[in-house]
């Protein structure tokens, strides 16, 4: 074997790898030599900000990562949480941005085969997929065309695999035109005795390449994916992986059936980076070398070169290490699957990736290089907010024209109450999501409790009831995010995302239990992008600590801007969105969103409806909508009363008093109160009170956390009323009754003026063909 050398490379070669001329240094000195062609693309994907978090990494550690029932937390490919009964979950979300705004089907579908991936290779059977999607407005028929592929990718590759997809969001805003968010997250139960972890071990142990085989597509997709997205970039189509969901699903019961062997020592993800990524983490974390032949890898081209071997990004595939003597045994099991598996490499003492090809050392790095010391940057933080936020808080309610009980004047003209309702109910946002999940199988596995659009989380049984085994046990499941929040005051917009998730957990009986978050964030080069960025990390970090809800792993997607044709950057609104999963002892005892029956008490417990503190119009989806207007400070999030509202809602489940729940969140109550009609097609008669600070657009659309809107029967009032006397004190308020099926939501002042009469037809019709109206333009 020859010594690796190699003349320096120039600026523009460095530049086109995605390293900058300091790291480049680094890499010199690091290895005492020029790195060659094969080991500079190695250290682009792995410096990456995708694989590395370089500029994050430093905010990232102060977020809580233990707890009483973490079991596997950040640094593995998924956080694994103790649901009791000798049940364990693991879970992560990911991003897949960069590639569905080029090619919208496969960087969806891939992104969902990538993070399936995560979960299998801990030794987890997938039992749910949700998502959380960004795009530009609907009247754009670009966006039109990413709404749809993205969509069809989600559908397509869960569908194939044979895994539901539960829940998720979607929201629409210029903010994301030219780069769409496409985040995916998915749940898995342990059928391992052993959680699988990646670190390799044992000297001389067998290195198995096993899955599909390699080709050249997604070459670089690590290094796209931590870049900005230009002109030039649309057309950079190699960098979007392709993928199979019938070979993932082959792959998953392989693996699954490999594990239990006992003959795996080690697993890992062939996911950013590919082979590059598996064989430098996989040894960094073992304090071991990997040492790895190309020459045995199966491949899909001819005339492949050591670069895109490294590089590609090809789908379906895994690095195992086996037990020295079994791996046969894990081929046998492959091969039956009709999958790939070689033995083509092995581990070795020296803790270095040592790449051969042809004979030759193709690539000689320190597996910690490239995997854990690597660079961070320690940037400055602004001393005080930039100046767009500090425009956008002077912004108060004043501002706004004058409103009456019959509505509001705009721009000359008149909206009633009924109207803007209306408005609202038609905003892409806000509206039914139907047209999205109806294409996607929620109900493959047969274990889906509670279908998409029912309820503020989705429901997913894990067990059910057998004679030997426990209880009925579920697990509940939430991806939230409001960005507008976030870009307005980043540290209470992000505090607001954490107590929103554990809220919408809360709202069917569960107990949260534990968080995956995923970063979407512009260029952090910039100080406005770097100080939403520290200042959402802070306020994630705080929310987490205060509800006792752990941060298991993630992802962080930088760089989200675009140019437009001025050359000019075109940042996305900071999107930190955080998945959360929580713990149903009894999936007997849960509620959906909609109202159960006639005559039912309806309440709202946390912010009362005739205060003002702590529920503003700032941020709100009806300043956005109705008056064009992003601007105000969003809501401040009150841990204390959070805490105890969310407790009073969950044990109100489980004690069978509560027959819905829904949390208050875009559009205020009076969104809340027509999405429980809608749902149950029953009407509602709701009466309310105004203090004199208050105006009727705030009361009816105003936004603020820790609030739940509740269904009682009138037989369990006196104990539930007591229950909240006692402790909530004075934080809840009876709003009015159920009313009859196909009728109307009636809002009335207390001297029985009508606020909004509106039927639940033309609610129905505004919500649930929103986005399909607009789609057929």
């Amino acid at each position: 074997m020859s010594t690796i050398s190699s003349a320096p490379f120039s600026p523009e070669e460095i530049a086109a790898e995605g390293i900058k001329p300091e790291e480049y240094t680094e890499i010199v000195q690091r290895l005492g030599r020029h790195p060659n062609k094969a080991e500079l693309g190695m250290f682009g994907v792995m410096w990456s900000e995708h694989c590395c978090y370089k500029n994050s990494r430093p905010l990232l550690k102060q977020f809580p990562t233990e707890g009483d029932r973490i079991l596997v937390g950040p640094g593995e490919n998924a956080g694994v949480v103790d649901l009791g009964d000798g049940l364990q979950l693991a879970f992560k979300i990911e991003s897949h941005n960069h590639p569905s705004a080029i090619e919208p089907f496969q960087g969806a579908a891939t992104g969902v085969g990538g993070i399936l991936r995560d979960i299998f290779t801990m030794g987890a059977r997938p039992i749910a997929l949700l998502n959380s999607l960004r795009f530009g407005s609907l009247e754009d028929a670009k966006t039109r065309r990413l709404f749809s592929g993205v969509v069809s990718g989600i559908s397509h590759y869960g569908n194939c695999v044979g895994v539901p997809t539960v829940g998720g969001e979607v929201y629409f805003d210029p903010a994301y035109s030219e780069n769409p968010l496409v985040n995916v997250m998915a749940l898995g139960l342990m059928e391992t005795p052993e959680i699988v972890m990646s670190g390799a071990a044992g000297i001389g142990n067998p290195v198995l390449y096993v899955g599909s085989t390699t080709g050249r597509d997604g070459m670089g997709g690590a290094s796209f994916a931590s870049a900005e997205l230009s002109d030039e970039s649309m057309d950079d189509r190699p960098a979007v992986q392709v993928g199979d969901p019938f070979l993932e699903k082959s792959l998953i019961e392989a693996c699954l059936e490999a594990f239990k062997t006992g003959a795996v020592v080690a697993a890992q993800d062939m996911g950013a980076a590919g082979i590059t990524c598996s064989t430098s983490e996989m040894a960094a974390k073992g304090g071991v070398g990997i040492e790895l032949d190309l020459d045995k890898i199966p491949v899909r081209e001819t005339g492949m070169v050591p670069y895109e071997y490294l590089l590609s990004e090809s789908q379906e595939r895994m690095l195992f290490v086996s037990h020295k003597g079994r791996e046969q045994e894990l081929i046998d099991i492959f091969h039956r699957w009709g999958l790939q598996a070689v033995v083509a490499g092995t581990v070795i003492e020296k803790p270095i990736v040592r790449i051969l090809f042809q004979g030759e050392v193709a690539a000689e790095i320190p597996a910690t290089a490239l995997a854990d010391n690597t660079p961070i940057y320690h940037r400055d933080l602004l001393t005080e907010a930039p100046e767009y936020a500090q425009k956008a808080w002077k912004w108060t309610s004043e501002s706004l024209p004058t409103c009456t009980p019959d509505g509001i004047e705009i721009q000359g003209n008149f909206k009633t109450w009924n109207d803007i309702l209306l408005q609202l109910l038609d905003t892409p946002s806000i509206a039914s999501k139907r047209w999205v999940y109806r294409q996607y199988d929620h109900q493959v596995q047969n274990n889906t409790v509670i279908v998409p659009g029912g309820a503020d989380a989705a429901v997913v049984r894990v067990r059910p009831v057998e004679a030997n085994k426990g209880g009925n046990i579920g697990v509940a499941a939430t991806v939230d995010c409001n960005a507008r929040y976030v870009y307005l005051d980043p540290y209470e917009g992000a505090k607001a995302v954490v107590a929103e998730a554990a809220r919408n957990l809360s709202c069917v009986g569960a107990e949260p239990l534990a968080v995956t978050d995923n970063l979407n964030f512009p260029s952090p080069e910039k100080p406005i992008g770097y100080w939403q960025l520290a200042e959402a990390c802070r306020g994630i970090a705080e929310a987490c600590r205060e509800l006792q809800t752990p941060v298991t792993g993630g992802n962080v997607s930088l760089y989200n801007e675009t140019l437009d044709s001025e050359g000019k950057p075109q940042p996305i609104y900071p999107t930190p969105v955080v998945g959360m999963v929580g713990l149903i002892p009894d999936i007997t005892a849960i509620c959906g969103q909609g109202w159960q029956e006639s005559g039912d008490l309806i309440y709202i417990i946390g912010r009362r409806l005739d205060s003002s503190e702590g529920v503003t119009l700032g941020g709100s989806e009806y300043l956005a909508t109705v008056h064009n207007t992003v601007a105000g400070k969003p809501p401040v999030v009150d841990f204390e009363l959070e805490r105890r509202v969310q407790a009073a809602c969950r044990e109100g489940i489980r004690r069978g008093w509560v027959r819905s729940a829904h949390d208050c969140a875009e559009g205020g109550v009076a969104i809340a109160l027509s999405e429980s009609c809608i749902t149950s097609n029953l009407g509602a008669e709701i009466n309310l009170t105004s203090e004199s600070s208050l105006r009727w657009d705030e009361i009816l659309f105003g936004e603020g956390g820790a609030r739940i809107l509740i269904s009682v029967s009138q037989q369990h009032q006196a104990i539930w009323e007591s229950y909240l006397q006692e402790h909530l004190e004075d934080n809840w308020q009876q709003l009015g009754r159920v009313g009859n099926p196909d009728s109307f939501l009636r809002v009335f002042t207390t001297s029985s003026q009508t606020l909004i009469e509106v039927s639940m037809e033309d609610m129905s019709d505004r919500t649930h063909n929103a986005i399909q109206r607009r789609l057929a333009t």
